[in-house]
């Protein structure tokens, strides 16, 4: 549970403090009317797709890594509860 709770709580530290960073950007340069083809672009108005699909991945690579530690830590319980279980059933009497 507490490993859930740090996993939370970078999360959420990194969803704050990304728009910090877009602030800290120059002015972007006037608005131009009219419709503007994306190829025409500057360079200041494009938008590298390579960060937005890293991190994209790199949340879900630390959110399965977390479910897949969290199922294996209930199924290690449960495993113990089973073989407490077992030593507490007589031996030699039947299964039902």
């Amino acid at each position: 549970m507490r490993a859930l709770r740090w996993v939370v709580i970078v999360m959420m530290g990194l969803l704050l403090a990304g728009p910090a960073g877009l602030s800290a950007q120059s002015q972007p340069p006037p608005a131009v009317e009219g419709f503007v083809p994306a190829n025409d672009l500057p360079a200041t108005e494009q938008l590298p797709a390579a960060p937005f699909i890293i991190g994209a991945y790199s949340c879900f690579l630390v959110l399965m890594v977390g479910y897949a530690w969290s199922i294996g830590r209930r199924l290690n319980t449960v495993e113990k509860e089973m073989r407490a279980l077992e030593q507490r059933r007589p031996h030699g009497g039947s299964t039902r």
